[in-house]
């Protein structure tokens, strides 16, 4: 069997390295012109469900690098008001190897680990425009610069924009949340650590202000050898009627707005958003893939954003993609081996539309501009009874282990008849 794959993103790597490692003819073809172009070093949380993909498909001294090359873990979940008023402070459980555990990751250094061993499989400077099925029941791709190739089953990895998503399945909508987010990093220093929030360090700190406001930080040390220095991480996002029309704004201007945004908010807070290099400052209109009627399987298939995309609430739209990726490298090795490739496909489609789009709802609960929580007057109630809810799990106990433990279990999914297969 010989497989191609479009996009050279976490999931379309994990994916090659699988299938390379149990023998298939793979091919991977990205548009970037160079394995540097294009690399944007915010970070990646990969949870256990993400490290148990990349374990599975990647050959041990690839993912021995990857590992290598992650920040340090995070060791708590840190949720407060702007002015850093406690509201939730929960430390994560230990994680039991490097195979099943949370990492903070740099996506440079991610996709830098994941490209190793896969030099005669990813082409780059290869733009996908279409496909066509063939008599004989192969696919065959075609690319801009004129060239095309031919396989037994097409997957498409190519992220929000899909073009496989777009010709595989045309009514396929992506929808805005309504929600924009500003980002922006700047380098660690003793200074900028102490302008964090109480418990920041080795913690996602997640603050909730007014209007349904959202700030969200990442620490980034490196102490194994990491692709860039230590940074600090910011997120700001709030519904669209919240900003200024941002169209033709520079980095400076759109670091800005979010100084403008918060007046009241804490000056440590602030500081850190105006100490932001503005080489790294963007914004992102936060969009969502809606789910789709079942549809026939074939040759051709997808992967991770390509077919579900999902806003970064909850932190598991990459972990997502690793999962399809590792489910689908199971399938497509099964075909390899004699099984028949539309139903091995089909068997995966069903099964990563059902969590797939699961993730999708629950990431867009955490980001969604129609909630009441960004309307004028009940968004004010909604906010107070909101912190007043983490307030009480927070000096509960026995409530806030609950609550942590439902959302680990939603970090680290166990799949039987794939954890005999490893077990033997």
């Amino acid at each position: 069997m010989r497989a191609l794959i479009i996009g050279a993103g976490t999931g379309g790597l994990c994916l090659a390295h699988g299938l390379k490692k149990a023998g298939v003819d793979v091919a991977l073809f990205e548009r970037d012109r160079t394995p540097r172009s294009m690399l944007i070093g915010f970070r990646v949380g990969i949870s256990p469900d993400g490290s148990k993909a990349l374990h599975s498909c990647l050959p041990p001294e690839v993912f021995a690098e990857f590992v290598r090359t992650t920040a340090r873990p995070v060791r708590r979940i840190n949720m407060r008001t702007e002015k850093y008023g406690e509201l939730l402070v929960a430390d994560l459980p230990p994680a039991v190897d490097e195979t099943r555990s949370e990492k903070s990751v740099s996506r440079i250094a991610m996709r830098t680990a994941l490209l190793n061993g896969l030099e005669d499989v990813v082409r780059f400077d290869k733009t996908f425009t279409h496909y066509r099925h063939n008599d004989d029941g192969t696919v065959t791709a075609f690319f801009a610069d004129g060239t095309s190739e031919t396989g037994d089953v097409l997957v498409g990895a190519d992220g929000a924009q899909s073009k496989v998503r777009k010709q595989r399945l045309p009514d396929a909508k992506v929808v805005d949340t309504g929600i924009t987010s500003i980002a922006g990093k700047l380098k660690m220093t003793p200074e900028t650590l102490a302008l964090l929030p109480p418990d920041g360090d080795e913690a996602v700190t997640l603050l909730y202000g007014p209007k349904g406001a959202f700030v969200i930080l990442h620490v980034m040390h490196f102490d194994n050898g990491g692709a860039e220095d230590d940074y600090i991480m910011w997120g700001f996002s709030a519904a669209h009627d919240k900003f200024p029309d941002l169209r033709g704004m520079t980095q400076d201007q759109l670091k800005q707005v979010v100084l403008d945004l918060t007046p009241n908010y804490h000056p440590n807070l602030r500081e850190l958003f105006r100490r932001a290099n503005p080489e790294t400052v963007f914004e992102i209109r936060i969009r969502t893939s809606e789910k789709l009627p079942p549809w026939q399987a074939s040759n051709v298939t997808m992967i991770g954003d390509s077919v579900h995309l999902m806003t970064p609430g909850r932190g598991i739209g990459a972990n997502t993609a690793l999962r399809d990726a590792e489910l689908l490298c199971r399938k497509l090795v099964e075909a390899h081996h004699g099984k028949d490739l539309v139903e091995a496909v089909s068997e995966y489609e069903r099964e990563m539309v059902e969590y797939g789009f699961e993730a999708v709802l629950a990431s867009r609960e955490q980001m969604d501009g129609r909630g009441a929580i960004h309307k004028p007057v009940i968004g004010r109630v909604v906010l107070a009874c909101f912190r007043t809810f983490l307030r009480v799990t927070n000096a509960l106990p026995p409530l806030k282990r609950r609550m942590m433990a439902r959302d680990m279990a939603d970090r680290d999914h166990v799949d039987s008849a794939h954890e005999v297969v490893h077990a033997r």
